[in-house]
């Protein structure tokens, strides 16, 4: 979440040199609120009328968020409005200077939404998985000196991974994969609408009904998959698993315009987290893979890990 906004604003949400502490601890509850209550089961969602009554608070919350994330954002503009002069150092600067000549289409609002879609979708749709990853990884031993034995013969250890190393890496592409196809980012993608009368599977479905696609079960139907529950990323070597039924970002015109940008920042985090540093789990225990709730499918417990920096990489990382 901190390099998005660092992107998007220039502003950090964690560490020990950010802004306006209380309003940045605020705003950061807001955003963690949206993502809980976006994936939360809401009976309201099923009843409209419930909507009215609000018994959950459901309502109530969502509005605080959206109030919280709209007014900070807004202020943020205002702020780079009055510093930006011919500047293009963050998003919403490139954006400001392209409403001068366009203001309609950039006008405050139409940033302000830009700015939450992005930090909304690109900070935890790509930090869910690399945790993901990381706790397949710490359970699965050989399989991260594997990866770590491929960056190394790759890399070495003159300089840190970069994104054109990824067609040189492609068991860390598998262990990518096989983490998306068990933890998908968002495990009923987004909802659809059905824009006619249909029959599916014995079902009548009606015009304007809501649709959601579980591909959490559809990528660990044993039909489909061979030993589908167990971690195997060789499965996606040569591509032998890619198609239709492997979808962690949808497909069609409604899938994740995200994808790429998800799919370049796991590759780079993942792979300088194995380059850069030994991991091991705090104990002798496997790590809990426990599922918590929520739109983008957290773990339960958060990933507590001990590691230290590898000593072949220490001169690289001084240089960071």
């Amino acid at each position: 979440m901190n390099i998005m906004m660092m992107l998007i604003a220039g502003k950090r949400l964690y560490g020990d040199k950010i802004e306006h502490v209380k309003e940045t601890q605020k705003f950061r509850e807001a955003v963690t609120g949206w993502f809980e209550l976006s994936g939360a089961a809401n009976v309201e969602y099923f009843i409209p009328l419930l909507r009215i009554l609000d018994l959950q608070g459901v309502m109530k919350k969502m509005k605080w968020v959206t109030e919280v994330m709209e007014e900070t954002v807004q202020k943020i503009i205002k702020e780079h409005r009055q510093e930006v002069i011919g500047k293009r150092e963050t998003m919403i600067d490139s954006m400001l200077e392209l409403g001068k000549k366009e203001s309609e289409k950039y006008s405050d609002i139409v940033i302000q939404n830009i700015a939450i879609t992005l930090l909304l979708g690109g900070s935890e749709t790509s930090a869910n998985p690399i945790e993901w990853a990381m706790a397949l990884l710490l359970n699965h031993p050989d399989a991260l000196q594997k990866a770590r034995a491929e960056i190394d013969a790759q890399v070495r250890n003159q300089r840190l991974i970069k994104e054109s190393d990824s067609i040189h890496l492609p068991y860390l592409e598998c262990i990518i994969s096989e983490t998306l196809r068990l933890y998908p980012v968002a495990p009923l993608l987004v909802p659809h609408e059905s824009r006619e009368e249909i029959s599916l599977g014995g079902y009548e479905i009606p015009k304007g009904t809501m649709l959601l696609a579980n591909i959490y079960q559809i990528q660990r139907d044993p039909e489909i998959w061979e030993e589908p529950m167990k971690f195997k990323p060789e499965r996606f070597k040569d591509g032998r698993s890619n198609g239709k039924w492997m979808a962690p970002f949808g497909m069609g015109r409604r899938k994740c315009p995200g994808e790429v940008l998800a799919m370049r920042q796991m590759g780079l985090v993942l792979g300088s987290l194995i380059q850069c540093f030994d991991w091991e789990r705090l104990g002798s225990e496997p790590v809990n893979l426990s599922e918590g709730s929520g739109l983008t499918l957290p773990m339960a417990t958060p990933l507590e890990v001990m590691y230290r920096p590898r000593h072949i990489m220490t001169d690289v990382l001084l240089q960071v």
